[in-house]
């Protein structure tokens, strides 16, 4: 049996969890089986059973609105995706953008598709601003494409039961497989390095956020809780990729203001790479996702494996992650059907958060006990061997 996946994001090319997911699951189910990546970029790899091929674009005679070109740039490139022979025994798509991709070869090549749901995009209508009307393109062609999918992987509970009260499926083709994380790759680590090129003090405790600036990552309402946290920590911001450059001057204004209030505020803008954040993790005293969407949340994970403790938002798929009062602190977030991407109040929320993380900054032998859990726990229930496992396993339902 072999699979071909479809993704937008894959190493080195990544600025988010799906192309993390993709570059660990197609690496562990290659040691199982032939498996064959088409991703967006100039990526090429022939490594015994795992076969890369990136599939880069001309944008340069694209004279339409600039928001429309990521849209129209993915069309292409599942095209592209479909003109080269697929030999696979089944087509695999990892979100909106190769959507697109999958439906042709479905239909083409009558091979079985499968969907990874990474996020939904009903339940990120802030994407407009970075993709104008080429939001309604994603709305559909996601809808499209899950209605008629093989199988569907849910990375989290709370998605599947979002998936089957989105869109018309059958909840027996909605399967729930957890991301996971490399334990070896993801540890505490010694090395101070990264922190002092930072310019964090090593000797001082400090609170991490790690992600991008983008709505759903809760960025605001972390900055919004600094003027309710203890002064003797330092805040250290490692967010970059804004989803657009009006978010970027925004991130930009918010953190100088924040700057001006206390010291000890850190921004590294830019997507560090692995070695990096791993250093970063492990010498947080507490990491912070104030999220207020998240279908699984693998930020969360990752803090975990490096043993530190986490306060976060208490949404979707992170409290099948977070362990409240066990491997960190989750944090209501009130919302409504009416305005069901934000806090209903804000103030309140930035508050419960910063309470939680002076409650953990004020005690070091309980932050210690998290972040031993928190590995525990990433061992027990998210290695990359059990998920590519279950995986396979699906695979075979449909092609045996």
């Amino acid at each position: 049996m072999k699979v071909l996946f479809l993704t937008n994001e894959y190493p080195p090319h990544i600025y988010g969890g799906a192309g993390v997911h993709v570059g660990y699951l197609s690496r562990e189910l290659a040691k199982m089986m032939p498996v064959e990546v088409r991703c967006f970029g100039d990526q090429h790899l022939d490594e015994g059973n795992l076969k890369v091929i990136g599939f880069e674009l001309d944008t340069s005679n694209f004279t339409c609105p600039k928001p429309l070109r990521s849209a129209f740039g993915a069309v292409r490139r599942c095209v592209d995706f479909n003109t080269i022979n697929i030999n696979a025994d089944l087509v695999h798509c990892h979100t909106w953008y190769t959507h697109f991709g999958g439906i042709l070869a479905k239909k083409n090549y009558g091979i079985p598709l499968v969907i990874t749901v990474h996020s939904l995009e009903p339940l990120r209508p802030w994407k407009r601003e970075q993709l104008a009307g080429g939001y309604d393109f994603s709305l559909w062609v996601e809808k499209t494409a899950l209605e008629m999918a093989d199988a569907i992987i849910a990375v989290s509970a709370e998605t599947k039961r979002d998936i089957e009260r989105l869109f018309n499926v059958d909840p027996a083709r909605v399967h729930v497989i957890h991301n996971g994380i490399d334990l070896d790759q993801y540890c505490k680590v010694d090395s101070i390095a990264a922190v002092k090129r930072h310019g964090i003090d090593p000797n001082k405790p400090y609170l991490l956020f790690v992600g991008r600036i983008t709505r759903q990552k809760g960025f605001q309402h972390l900055i919004r809780a600094i003027q309710f946290m203890d002064r003797g920590f330092q805040i250290v911001f490692c967010a970059a990729a804004p989803d657009t450059p009006g978010l970027a001057e925004e991130m930009k204004n918010a953190v100088e203001r924040a700057q001006a209030q206390r010291s000890g505020i850190i921004w590294i803008d830019e997507m560090v790479d692995q070695k990096t954040a791993c250093e970063l993790y492990s010498h947080a005293a507490v990491f912070i996702c104030p999220s207020i969407y998240e279908p699984f949340g693998i930020i969360n994970l990752e803090a975990m494996a490096c043993e530190t403790a986490v306060v976060a938002s208490a949404v979707g798929g992170i409290k099948e992650v977070v362990v409240d009062g066990e491997t960190g602190f989750l944090v209501p977030l009130d919302q409504t059907n009416e305005s069901p991407f934000e806090a209903t109040n804000p103030e309140r929320f930035a508050r419960d958060l910063a309470a939680r993380v002076n409650e953990l900054m004020r005690n070091p032998q309980l932050r210690e006990r998290f972040g031993k859990a928190g590995r525990r726990r990433a061992e027990e229930k998210f290695s990359w061997f059990a998920i590519a496992r279950k995986t396979k396993a699906l695979y075979e339902t449909l092609t045996l």
